[in-house]
């Protein structure tokens, strides 16, 4: 058989449900075509979702960045002070956080993603203190938010276990996690440009003692940091196999690497055909993984509405606040009408979803479309005074 029928096998194969190896993926990655690739993909999602499979989703959501102080120093970021920083360094005082909040909910808004450096002082207390009350002033907004690194790191600063971490958390507010931290887990790239993380395997570790505590999340890739393709399906397949054993990821949600204001200072990329070759690839392997992500935000309009056709089913955020990766040079904006468009003319019909992925609003109508003008991302602050939701909001000042 020669090598382009042998692909053209393993194609067919995972099309039809069936399960590929981490060798067959590293294989469909470099070589197979791209076209059939994606048409591959394709049929897995529209299987997947048979009966549903002409929706494509998306949500309203805010990162709420409540410190940039961090001990970690990963390369890649540039969003970060080091605790001795007093002039760049910041965090925002819970009143601050609630009133972001109010303005999340004010515009439709159904989630919140708490996300910040590794404060040398937060620990789990921190964490409680500020899930409570936003559940507490807020109950109808999920809060997905952290990852496996903040774990450790609040429970290192408490001296208490990751599992009383977690429980505590959870109890307080916590609705999921967001999978935040993973970036790279094979070691030898995750040393490179992280290394005073926890190690791919812990971090896998602890997400599975979430899972077994009732707490899903999602799953993340950052790619172009200088891994090699055999690294990148290695980290698919680490992701697989606690998969395998606890159903606890809702979905896997690679995006691309921004060069700017960081360490690794651009020096490296991922193409936006791996992009695209990447979103296809994991579609055809996580066959034990609900949805795939295209993110829009680091790869732009177009290359998200093409991932919907390389095995994506989601679309991400209509990000209100995002200060992470735009600090790093992401330009891509969007708003609500421009979401839509982009499902829409990339022959899908939009959905508006939760956390959970259930269909809030259908827009099967273009005539029924939402207009608000203010439903846009990702700025520091919408900025909206006197909202409904919360008669005393004021303006924000961007930060």
């Amino acid at each position: 058989m020669t090598e382009k029928a042998e692909l053209q096998s393993v194609l067919d194969r995972a099309a039809a449900g069936g399960r590929i190896t981490p060798e067959e993926a590293l294989d469909l990655y470099r070589s197979a075509p791209l076209h059939a690739l994606g048409s591959a993909a394709d049929a897995v999602r529209r299987r997947r979702y048979a009966g549903t499979e002409h929706i494509a989703t998306y949500i309203i959501e805010r990162n709420i960045n409540y410190t940039n102080i961090c001990v970690t120093a990963c390369k890649f970021c540039a969003f970060y002070a080091a605790p001795k920083d007093t002039k760049k360094g910041w965090s925002r005082d819970l009143d601050d956080i609630l009133r972001r909040c109010a303005e999340t909910v004010e515009l439709g808004g159904t989630q919140i993603m708490f996300q910040g450096g590794h404060h040398p002082d937060y620990g789990v207390e921190y964490y409680e203190k500020h899930f409570a009350a936003i559940k507490a002033e807020f109950p109808q907004l999920v809060i997905h938010s952290l990852g496996a690194s903040e774990v450790e790191h609040m429970a290192r600063i408490s001296g208490v276990s990751v599992e009383e971490a977690i429980t505590r958390i959870h109890a307080a507010g916590l609705d999921s996690f967001a999978g935040a931290g993973a970036e790279l887990l094979p070691e030898r790239p995750r040393k490179a440009i992280a290394p005073l993380k926890e190690s791919g395997e812990r971090w896998l570790e602890i997400m599975e003692i979430a899972h077994k505590l009732g707490v899903e999340s999602t799953s993340t890739m950052l790619m172009g940091t200088g891994e090699t393709n055999a690294e990148r399906i290695e980290h698919l397949r680490m992701i697989r196999d606690v998969q395998d054993r606890t159903g606890g990821f809702r979905a896997f949600i690679p995006y691309t690497y921004q060069p700017e204001n960081n360490h690794l200072k651009g020096r490296t990329h991922a193409t936006l055909f791996e992009y695209l070759r990447m979103i296809a690839v994991s579609r055809l392997f996580f066959d034990n993984i609900a949805h795939i992500q295209g993110s829009w935000l680091t790869t732009g309009k177009e290359i998200g509405q093409l991932t919907l056709h390389y095995g994506a089913d989601d679309l991400g955020s209509i990000m209100l606040e995002e200060n992470v990766v735009s600090s790093a040079g992401a330009k891509h904006r969007s708003n609500l009408r421009e979401m839509i468009d982009m499902i829409r003319t990339a022959d899908r019909v939009p959905a508006q979803r939760t956390t959970t992925y259930e269909h809030i609003v259908v827009h099967d109508d273009p005539a029924n479309d939402p207009v608000d003008e203010r439903v846009a991302s990702h700025i520091s602050s919408t900025a909206i005074e006197g909202g409904t939701a919360h008669p005393e909001l004021k303006l924000l000042d961007a930060n």
